[in-house]
């Protein structure tokens, strides 16, 4: 068992699998580890246990995912137990399901209880409004953007005495171009099967509707240039029907063999590396989005839609472009726009947003901040 006065943080997570949240949450206990502090991870589990362990703290499976009310009355007593067991100083949760059980835990314990919002959770009532409200009862709640403090604070009367506001970080040592070998370009390139001579439009992020994958086709239909190669990477997740709607609106516009579908990627800074142009063409806001940030460390053109975590990550203009949602044809206006930058053009915005992303959005900023808000309430 730990020294008596080395803090412990309990961090809590559905599952450990890929997304921004779960990455934050691992570097948060990377970081916990580094400063000398006992982290804790409770969740069901997950493809990033891997990752988890590299970083030495503790992990405890429970079923934290489920939104089964007897599962989470029974969530409540484990939860209890871990907090008495191991001394838990801050119980730190990152999603609705287990923000209940682990509310209901710390009554009667030492600990504190606190939670970090990853986006504008949707409500159409009363009893929804309610469900979501567990993640604005911490004793500081932190917002990952402007666009979800603004969220917080217009429904649940949420201010700065109880908000913090903390965006996503990226680790630097990783999203890097001079880190990306040739070796590993030509890997990608060779397995994705990318024409030679192509300007590559890019959109990652997984097969879900309002991604706007097929705001991508049709602007890449109406951009009609031969060097122009759509990629669009990420997992359909069980969303087959979708997939297949997309490959049909392919077919449609007599693009095959113009854009590929890739299913996942494992490489994703040397993906960035292989595109001309970055998309994030999401039709509805989200609450901070990785893809534009990681693409500016890159040193990558991103055309993002203005609503969400983008209008605060992308500089229109100096970075990137920020277009209307759902529109095809402001979106491929803007990636001509990308294409026609001159070499010199794209030195000078790739400084830019890399240096952007620097001051703004690294892992360490976004670690020191968290440990700031622990420090806090230990106080």
């Amino acid at each position: 068992m730990q020294n008596r006065t080395t803090p412990v943080v309990l961090q809590i997570i559905p599952e450990l699998s890929t997304g921004g949240a779960e990455q934050g949450c691992i570097d948060i206990a990377d970081a916990l580890v580094q400063a000398g502090a006992h982290a804790i991870v409770v969740s069901n589990g997950g493809s990033r246990l891997h990752d988890l362990a590299r970083t030495r703290a503790t992990h405890i499976d429970l079923p934290v995912h489920s939104k089964n009310p007897l599962i989470m009355w029974k969530n409540v007593y484990s939860l209890r137990r871990i907090i008495k067991e191991h001394k838990v100083d801050i119980v730190h949760v990152r999603s609705r399901a287990p923000a209940w059980s682990a509310l209901k835990a710390c009554e009667g314990t030492n600990a504190h209880y606190m939670t970090t919002c990853h986006n504008p959770y949707n409500f159409h009532n009363s009893a929804k409004k309610f469900y979501n409200s567990a993640m604005t009862k911490g004793e500081r709640v932190i917002a990952i953007s402007h666009h979800v403090a603004q969220y917080m604070h217009e429904h649940y009367g949420l201010d700065e005495t109880t908000m913090r506001l903390i965006p996503r970080g990226i680790p630097m040592d990783k999203f890097h171009p001079s880190l990306v070998t040739s070796e590993r370009l030509v890997k990608l390139t060779k397995e994705w099967r990318i024409p030679d001579g192509k300007n590559i439009i890019m959109l990652p992020g997984r097969l879900a509707r309002w991604k706007g994958h097929s705001d991508l086709i049709k602007a890449i239909a109406l951009i009609k240039r031969k060097d122009a190669f759509g990629l669009i990477i990420g997992p359909d997740k069980g969303h087959t029907e979708y997939r297949r709607e997309l490959e049909d609106l392919i077919k449609e516009k007599g693009l095959e063999s113009d854009i590929r579908m890739v299913d996942n990627c494992n490489d994703m800074p040397a993906a960035y590396m292989l595109s001309t142009v970055v998309v994030s063409a999401s039709t509805s806001p989200e609450g901070f989005g990785r893809i534009p940030v990681e693409a500016q460390a890159m040193g990558r053109p991103i055309v993002a839609t203005n609503h969400g975590g983008a209008m605060e990550t992308v500089l229109h203009g100096e970075t990137g472009w920020l277009v209307p949602p759902s529109n095809p044809q402001r979106l491929a206006q803007a990636i001509q726009e990308a294409l026609a930058l001159t070499p010199e053009q794209r030195v000078v915005l790739a400084g830019r947003s890399m240096q952007h992303v620097h001051e703004n959005f690294t892992k360490e900023l976004m670690a020191n901040r968290t440990l700031d808000v622990y420090a806090e309430l230990l106080r």
